[in-house]
């Protein structure tokens, strides 16, 4: 891959010594904090912390068995399942603390915790892979236009002022009102009457029926995120916080080339949802009252008769009996981060990320916490995936816009197929390449070997799609 205005591929400074020296470091500290989560309750209880560890294990599964029998559920079992979450790992941990094991249990949690942070650290390209990729600069637009939305998250556009800067910037700003308006006939006009650039401050949702247009007719795309959630600025690493700050795009700005998701076809900048989830949100009680419709319609979604029973094939993969299905544009990461949940560490893979939830009775419920081994929860990846049931429709969220599409629903990935004007300077980018805890490379990278490449370049950009700069990447 080339970037073009006097950029590098970034290799040579992600490589340096220093960086590789730095690196090492968190990889010993990751090692020493692992060792010491397993060392602090083996000091504590000797061969007892094993014993210890099982009857932890099975306070979780008795948790999610609660839990389980709360949402899939009604009457006494439903009570039940209530006071059985709450009260296995109550007791679990009154257990601990009688026989004087809770702060090592505590300790040791925490040492995994970090050991796991600090591990994912030291296998990141970091931020300087990423900055050297993006050296160059997208010709400013000459006729932008912007979509608005004023009660997007809350009243953004009004609140940091977005319609008087854009204006300054040299863009004609059009605002949604009130009723409805067809968003993807507005983008079509506006690039029959000459708009070089697309751009629109509003939830995810327009931004997809937006993105369409800028594809179909390879237009330049920008971001504002004026929405509540703002899942895909995230990923394309904008602050959400200071939505203004993405207008520096029109003139201090980078284009990148990520992929667009489809499901039928309608475009997903984000993620396609199939099964319980998409039903509920359905449902005409959810916007007011979202914890009440909730636990009313889960029981039946999820054992009586309007159980989904939703069948997935992934790139010639089959599987079956699922409650729920997530397909995304690009997979999401199987690290948790608190601060940035659901984080995509690429937008320009070219795969469709598959997320499948199975957990039908109680015993699947229980075996949950083995992870990934229960057989609840599947990740998958794949060019395309069909989804299907035993029904004639499905219901589908699609970037929080919920609709009805004929069963079965392809999902596709179309790669490339956006570009996007995006900053220079953003806050996201610098941890948008955290890595998965690797610990076999982990552990090579403490003993001063350089870790094996997972399979992509080792100093690929770590940034989340294509860099272009006036010229098609190599």
């Amino acid at each position: 891959m080339r970037s073009h205005g006097g950029g590098t591929r970034g290799s040579s400074t992600a490589g340096s010594p220093a960086v590789l020296g730095g690196h090492a470091g968190r990889a010993r500290l990751a090692v020493l904090a692992l060792l010491g989560s397993i060392l602090v309750p083996l000091v504590a209880a000797g061969l007892r912390s094993v014993l210890w560890a099982l009857v932890g294990i099975a306070g979780l599964a008795l948790a999610a068995v609660g839990v389980w029998w709360t949402l899939a559920h009604t009457g006494a079992l439903r009570v039940l399942g209530a006071a059985l979450s709450v009260a296995a790992p109550v007791t679990v941990l009154a257990l601990y603390a009688a026989y004087d094991l809770l702060w090592p249990a505590l300790l040791s949690l925490a040492l995994w915790m970090l050991s796991v942070t600090v591990a994912r650290t030291a296998l990141s390209p970091g931020p300087t892979a990423s900055a050297q990729a993006e050296q160059a600069v997208a010709e400013a637009p000459h006729s932008p236009w912007i979509l608005m939305n004023p009660r997007s998250g809350g009243g953004k556009v009004g609140r940091f002022h977005l319609v008087e800067k854009a204006r300054a910037a040299g863009c004609r700003v059009v605002l949604l009102e009130g009723g409805h308006q067809d968003v993807a006939e507005l983008a079509r006009q506006a690039v029959t009457e000459g708009a070089d650039l697309l751009a629109v401050a509003g939830g995810d949702g327009t931004q997809a029926l937006v993105a369409e247009v800028a594809a179909r007719h390879d237009v330049p795309f920008l971001v504002i995120p004026a929405g509540t959630r703002n899942h895909f600025a995230l990923d394309l690493g904008l602050d959400r916080d200071d939505p203004a700050a993405a207008l520096e795009a029109l003139t201090h700005g980078v284009e990148l080339r990520i992929d667009l998701g489809y499901a039928a076809d309608r475009v997903f900048v984000n993620n396609a949802s199939f099964g319980t989830y998409a039903s509920v949100v359905t449902d005409p009680a959810y916007r007011d009252a979202k914890t009440r419709t909730t636990l009313r319609t889960l029981p039946g979604l999820l054992t009586g008769e309007g159980a989904s029973g939703l069948r997935a094939r992934a790139d010639g993969e089959s599987v079956d009996d699922l409650q729920a299905l997530l397909i995304s544009n690009n997979p999401y990461g199987r690290a948790v981060d608190a601060a940035r949940p659901g984080r995509r560490k690429r937008l320009d893979s070219g795969l469709l990320g598959v997320v499948c939830v199975r957990v039908g009775n109680t015993a699947q419920a229980a075996r949950l916490v083995r992870g990934a081994r229960s057989g609840g929860l599947i990740r998958l990846s794949a060019g395309e995936v069909t989804v299907e049931a035993d029904t004639d429709t499905l219901p589908v969220g699609i970037d929080g816009e919920h609709v009805v599409l004929p069963s079965p629903v392809v999902c596709r990935s179309d790669p490339g197929a956006l570009r996007v004007r995006v900053p220079r300077r953003r806050p996201g980018t610098s941890r948008a390449g955290a890595a998965t805890a690797d610990w076999p490379r982990v552990a090579r990278l403490a003993l001063g070997s350089p870790p094996l490449s997972p399979g992509r370049g080792q100093h690929e950009p770590s940034g989340p799609g294509r860099v272009r700069g006036g010229g098609r990447d190599s």
